[in-house]
């Protein structure tokens, strides 16, 4: 007999790519979630991202719909209906109504912006930035290699080395970064196919050019305001567009070692 885990509430603090695909490989495994957000957050994958919900009030990612809420009881609607909930909410203050069961800082800033164990009866870190037992109760490794996905119950993360991970044996050249300060405008669209030295956008009229031939996975959306260096694109050079609009294979290794620390932790049902 299958376990029910429909009162095990697991809320995510951030709702980009790698949040994403931790909740699509929770909510697959039977348990509700919700996401929090900045008001204007600046996914690169957004096709992937359940935060896409912030601009458009509902968006799917592999079937699974989010929709936008601005109060505990619409988050608590749209868990009833089956949709994952996206608040507007940097601080997570959400979980002080919806008393979740299990925490997960998926925001990836590299250090800790709040979280604390005490958060709920499970708190899960991604990636470096974290301490298991002392920022929360367990981390999950985010590093491409051998350990990604591992579950660390003593200890934390493999530092970040800022070195972009590799793809088809490329790294630096298959990311964009915003050339200055200014808002984007974009000249191409996430599917694309594009060539090196193709323009995909500007900044504040500044070109940003494909360092490569492959496939544009991801771009911010037009009109955002950017920091210069900031990363605002990836060209994949595997060129396979399906790649797009699916989930990662690092996101899903993510999201498998977190199911691993909630089935291991065994939180409790919220109440």
């Amino acid at each position: 007999m299958m376990s029910s885990f429909d009162d095990v509430l697991v809320l995510i603090k951030g709702a980009g790519d790698l949040a994403s695909g931790v909740a699509a490989r929770l909510y697959r495994s039977g348990f509700p979630v919700a996401m929090t957000e900045l008001a204007q957050p600046l996914m690169v994958r957004r096709t992937v991202a359940f935060g896409e919900a912030v601009y458009e009030g509902e968006f799917a990612v592999e079937g699974i719909v989010a929709r936008r809420v601005s109060s505990p009881d619409e988050a608590r609607r749209a868990l009833a209906e089956g949709k994952i909930p996206v608040a507007v909410d940097p601080e997570a203050s959400l979980r002080l109504a919806l008393k979740p069961a299990v925490v997960v800082d998926a925001i990836m800033a590299k250090r800790n912006t709040g979280t604390r164990p005490a958060d709920a009866p499970l708190v899960v870190g991604l990636g470096p930035g974290f301490r298991a037992g002392q920022d929360c109760h367990a981390v999950v490794e985010t590093n491409r290699g051998h350990w990604l996905g591992r579950v660390i119950w003593d200890g934390e993360a493999e530092p970040d080395t800022g070195i972009p991970g590799e793809v088809a044996g490329q790294r630096g050249r298959r990311m964009l970064h915003a050339p200055a300060d200014g808002i984007l405008e974009a000249h191409a669209a996430i599917g694309d196919m594009v060539k090196a030295d193709q323009v995909l956008a500007t900044v504040s009229g500044t070109e940003v050019r494909a360092g490569l031939d492959g496939v544009l996975r991801g771009l911010i959306h037009s009109g955002l305001v950017v920091s210069a260096g900031l990363k605002i694109g990836d060209v994949d050079p595997r060129a396979e567009r399906a790649h797009c609009f699916s989930i990662s294979d690092k996101s899903l290794a993510v999201g498998g070692g977190v199911l691993e620390a909630i089935l291991a932790g065994k939180p409790p049902a919220a109440g």
